[in-house]
């Protein structure tokens, strides 16, 4: 996963400066159907009438791996999702600042009564 322009700024504020970085309290995982690339400019899943909503994710550090400590279960699509094809993490349920992203290591078509999931150790985020 690749870290957003905006979490970039603070990892590096918080190493090389002693400027206070407000760090994320939770953390929720988005589908994308396009990049979002550094600045989030992607197109999230969307949440008109499709059952779509960002869910919690919680992690373990060890080194420097963090991974998904628990399977992360979307919503049964009401409607087509999409083809999904990037996951993000942001700081908020909804709006919020883009954390990471990555891109699936294969594209998943959405449709009504699909489940996306991601099991328990899947979500890897590393610094190298």
């Amino acid at each position: 996963m690749s870290f957003s322009n905006t979490f970039e700024t603070h990892v590096l504020s918080y190493v090389f400066t002693a400027t206070s970085v407000t760090r994320p309290t939770a953390w929720y995982v988005a589908l994308f159907t396009s990049n979002p690339a550094e600045d989030a400019s992607g197109t999230e899943v969307s949440t008109s009438g499709t059952a779509y909503v960002r869910k919690t994710v919680s992690f373990t550090v060890s080194g420097n791996l963090a991974t998904n400590s628990g399977a992360i279960e979307f919503p049964t699509a009401t409607s087509s999702f999409g083809t999904v094809t990037h996951i993000g993490v942001f700081d908020a349920s909804t709006s919020g600042n883009l954390i990471a992203y990555s891109a699936l290591s294969a594209s998943k078509a959405i449709a009504t009564g699909d489940v996306f999931r991601i099991p328990a150790g899947d979500l890897d985020i590393t610094l190298d």
